[in-house]
């Protein structure tokens, strides 16, 4: 094999943090390769540098054995490198073709004029020539998300790109499109195109690559051929120890229900429904998940049942009680703790201290409250504790909430909400940008909350976290809950197909408070994030 890229050495130095620490990676042509680190490890930083977005400090970049220096993306894309990033690039109101050709125009009329059948022409030959089921008039508002990476990919290929870079590909796919996409790479590779992928996720990283180097705090810790190494080993490379990978969860009779959401409807900020007449309990003692492709109502469904949004029609009982219209801090106050999905605009005012952070919601309390008072010492040591339970770092309860990093404020709001002693957890997300340990002691926690007879609520996109965690799983599409399964009984596919809008197999016997069981299949597929069942 010949070598596509070659990074020598490169490190790159921002004020006060090194983000790459002469880090050396060699891609092979035709093939595809894995950069596996947690989030903060320096992965995006290295390949935006690959990219031109960012200039090494130190170090050189060779690309098909011939040294370059990149001074924007404009270079890197003439030297024939692509990068599809995390969050799409891609303008909704305008066709598929409109937005692959956009800037690269094929003209007419001595050039005075787009030439639209031509660009159509284009789009449609290079969408067959790699296989890719993609219609060239179609609306980009109006095609799936997988649809529109497909686009992100054509776009790159459409101005020469040889060597594909993809941030975090599969963070907002279903199972089947991630089952496509890798699809896509392999017919790529296979008529010479190089693919380097970004991701945290084991599993997708053994399912996909051929080679995954992985990156901790910045360095370069290993480089391992896909078919040699193991999930445990690849964990133990990332986080420096070694780490438990089961979720598992352990069987215990829930009790009387917490938490019942009734044929509720729900708009978004627009004025739109966003969630349309959804059911269902949370009981005590029991981890009820919902799962989905973010944007399918789950943001305003935890709205509704936090007090941030109220429902349009439909009712929201907390232990008995209708709470549709209660104010948030009544809801806090009687015992409902919530971990958001955005921690910069519903958990953390940015530019407190941690002290401060660690009392929002309950700042009127007994408990840091003295005759109207705030007791700031008691604050500070509450801060303290949860900066020392949660791993929060730097261990400074001085440090601004916008000092830190996004994984590390997530640890800050999860150690926070947990413990206040809820009844109930509502859980958005709790493990997002967060790494490998401390997933694994989040996990911990909820079951421990949970033994300890808690309801709690989870909402995941991670699909093996909450299909782990979960006793009862409810699956969400365009604002509707699909239906209620048995995680345990319910394969990945199958739970891929809800997720889809697709109901699973007919015969599946219903039971009570809209839970189903599905027939297991013997061989699961991938999941969302590419883990083994």
């Amino acid at each position: 094999m010949t070598t596509a890229v070659h990074l020598d050495g490169i490190t790159k130095r921002f004020p006060g943090v090194v983000a790459n620490d002469d880090v050396t990676l060699t891609v092979e042509r035709g093939t595809v390769h894995a950069l596996l680190g947690e989030n903060g490890a320096g992965k995006t930083t290295l390949m935006n540098v690959l990219y031109g977005l960012y200039q090494p400090t130190e170090g050189t970049i060779n690309v098909d054995g011939e040294p370059r220096e990149f001074d924007s993306p404009r270079d890197a894309i003439d030297a024939g490198i692509g990068m599809i990033h995390q969050h799409f690039m891609l303008v909704d109101p305008m066709t598929v073709t409109q937005n692959i050709v956009l800037g690269h125009e094929p003209r007419k009329w001595l050039g005075l004029a787009t030439d639209s059948a031509q660009a159509r022409a284009d789009v449609r030959e290079l969408s067959e020539k790699y296989g890719f089921d993609v219609d060239p008039e179609a609306a980009i508002e109006d095609v799936s998300v997988g649809v529109q990476q497909r686009v992100e990919i054509l776009k790159a290929l459409y101005r020469g790109a040889d060597i594909l870079i993809l941030d975090e590909p599969t963070a907002v796919l279903t199972p089947q499109e991630v089952e496509e996409l890798f699809a896509v790479f392999e017919e790529l590779t296979a008529q010479g195109k190089t693919i380097i992928f970004i991701t945290h996720k084991l599993g997708e990283a053994m399912h996909a690559a051929d080679d995954i180097t992985v990156l901790r705090d910045g360095h370069h810790v290993g480089t391992v051929p896909a078919d040699e190494t193991t999930r445990e080993s690849l964990a133990e490379l990332m986080v420096g120890r070694e780490v438990l990978m089961e979720v598992g969860t352990d069987t215990r009779e829930p009790g009387e229900t917490v938490l019942g959401v009734e044929n509720i409807h729900v708009d978004d900020n627009r004025g739109i429904e966003a969630v349309t007449d959804v059911n269902f309990s949370v009981r005590e003692g029991e981890i009820f998940g919902i799962a989905g492709v973010d944007g399918n109502g789950q943001s305003e469904l935890i709205e509704a049942i936090t007090g941030l949004r109220t429902p349009t029609t439909g009712r929201v009982v907390y232990e008995g009680e209708d709470i549709t219209d209660a104010p948030r801090r009544q809801r806090i106050d009687s015992g409902m703790a919530y971990v958001p999905e955005d921690r910069h605009e519903r958990g953390l005012v940015m530019e407190f201290d941690l002290v401060s952070n660690g009392i929002l919601g309950s700042q009127h309390s007994p408990q840091f409250a003295r005759d109207g008072r705030i007791d700031w010492p008691g604050a500070r040591t509450h801060a303290e504790d949860i900066i020392s339970e949660y791993d929060v770092r730097p261990p400074n309860a001085d440090a601004t909430a916008e000092s830190l990093s996004g994984g590390n404020q997530q640890k800050f709001i999860v150690g926070r909400e947990f413990e206040r002693n809820p009844d109930l957890v509502v859980a958005t997300h709790p493990t997002r940008g967060v790494d490998i340990g401390s997933t694994e002691f989040i996990h911990d926690r909820l079951r421990e909350l949970r033994q300890a007879g808690k309801g709690i609520l989870l909402v995941s996109s991670k699909l093996d976290e909450v299909q782990g965690l979960s006793d009862r799983l409810g699956v969400m599409h365009d604002g509707r809950l699909m239906d209620v399964v048995d995680p345990a009984e319910v394969t990945e596919e199958q739970i891929g197909l809800l997720m889809a809008g697709e109901s699973i197999d007919a015969g599946t016997d219903a039971t009570a408070d809209g839970q189903t069981t599905a027939p297991a299949e013997s061989d699961a597929d991938v999941a969302a994030d590419g883990g083994e069942r």
